[in-house]
């Protein structure tokens, strides 16, 4: 009996040990769980090649699509789109252990398809709350499907409000927050942000926002517990914290944002690209957020900032990685890596990973004073995702694969 139970004691020890040391979790939206950018201390591989090292699988995609790899326990989930009028749209369901494909599910568009040629109908990542997979589109669809890819609800938001459009295409990344799906459809025209039932597509709320074309996503400010959790809608003329349940304006800030690079938030603080990047702390009891501090010489490109590890991380469009210290917007350290970057960087277990447009992924140790260049890694395709990681593995994409990338 006493053997019996230090087997079963020595395997728990182990199974503890493992998700300790090789991290795990999900992926389940645009930079994360908490949209940071933090894989936590998932342990990552620093070099790969395209030939196969650290490779764990690849698999052919069909279509294009812009948007990241969502991890779902041994699920990889990403969304594309086909057809001369990019009107085809793809959902594809991996298994994450073997690369084989689960299930596919294709949909028409409903929406305006048009694009800029970077980008695709598939640009918006997707999301999930563990249970629904949430695919949203650039044509304004809405797809809820269960994660065997059976289809729970469709909603059309072009159908429901004809005039949201974009002329270049519309990027922004839901985000779930409890029971609601935050989307935005901010554009020149009728422009909105709306929370949907998970359950039911069903419109908790909805805002009129400005009319001005918007690419940004929302962030989650993380409160003191669940319920007092706020998203943040950001557009290039304010940035605003919502109640994700009632659609309540909590605070606004009034000084425009980036309509690109989204804002990440962390310990209280929203850090906004915004007259370069901004910080910015709730007011208790005050519908404006206090100004900590501006500065000018840190302005995100395309790539959202990112926290991790009590830093701030930008990438600038002179190819310039900073990381700068979140008290004071004073810079830390930077390097220069060859761009351009349409990716937002990810960071896990001491390490920035960043992808270019070439396909080339660098790999940066974020030192306390300074940063190091580990490797440079060529997949030989062009690179406008943004990664994820989950389970000891990096998931990246191109228009024509989906790779795994991990120490055997």
């Amino acid at each position: 009996m006493k053997c019996v139970i230090c087997r079963i004691f020595n395997t728990w020890m182990f199974a503890l040990l493992a998700v300790s040391l090789f991290g795990g979790g999900d992926w389940l939206q645009f930079r994360g769980n908490d949209t940071d950018g933090n894989a936590d201390d998932v342990a990552l591989p620093t070099s790969w090649t395209a030939s196969g090292e650290n490779i764990a699988w690849t698999a052919d995609l069909k279509g294009r699509g812009l948007s990241t790899p969502i991890v779902i326990g041994d699920r990889v989930v990403v969304t594309s789109s086909s057809g001369f009028h990019q009107d085809r749209l793809h959902v594809t369901c991996f298994d994450a252990h073997s690369g084989e494909q689960l299930w596919e599910r294709q949909s028409w568009a409903t929406g305006r398809t048009m694009c800029h040629p970077k980008m695709c109908n598939a640009t918006p990542t997707p999301a999930s709350d563990g249970e629904r997979i949430f695919a949203t589109y650039s044509s304004n669809d809405v797809i809820c499907l269960d994660l065997d890819g059976n289809l729970l609800w469709f909603r059309g938001l072009t159908h429901d409000y004809p005039n949201a459009s974009n002329s270049l295409g519309m990027a922004s990344s839901p985000v779930v927050m409890g029971n609601t799906l935050i989307v935005q459809v901010e554009n020149d025209a009728e422009s909105f942000s709306t929370g949907l039932d998970v359950e039911t597509g069903e419109p908790r709320w909805k805002l009129d926002r400005p009319q001005i074309a918007n690419w940004a996503s929302p962030t989650i400010l993380r409160g003191e517990d669940r319920e007092d959790d706020l998203v943040l809608l950001q557009s290039p003329t304010d940035l605003q914290a919502v109640h994700p349940q009632t659609g309540e304006i909590v605070w606004t800030y009034t000084q425009g944002a980036s309509g690109i690079p989204s804002s990440v938030a962390a310990d209280g603080t929203v850090f906004v690209p915004s007259n370069g990047l901004t910080a910015l702390r709730t007011v208790e009891d005050s519908t404006e957020p206090q100004i900590v501090w501006q500065s000018p010489k840190a302005p995100p490109s395309t790539a959202s900032p990112i926290y991790y590890n009590g830093r701030i991380f930008v990438v600038t469009r002179a190819g310039v990685l900073l990381c700068i210290n979140p008290k004071d917007g004073e810079e830390i350290w930077k390097m220069r890596v060859t761009g351009p970057f349409s990716s937002t960087p990810l960071a896990a277990n001491g390490y920035i990973y960043l992808f270019n447009e070439m396909g080339l992924g660098y790999v940066v140790r974020a030192g306390e004073t300074e940063g190091e260049q580990i490797s440079e890694n060529d997949l030989q395709e062009t690179i406008l995702c943004t990664p994820s990681a989950a389970n000891g593995a990096l998931y990246v994409r191109s228009d024509a694969h989906l790779w795994k990338i991990a120490t055997p």
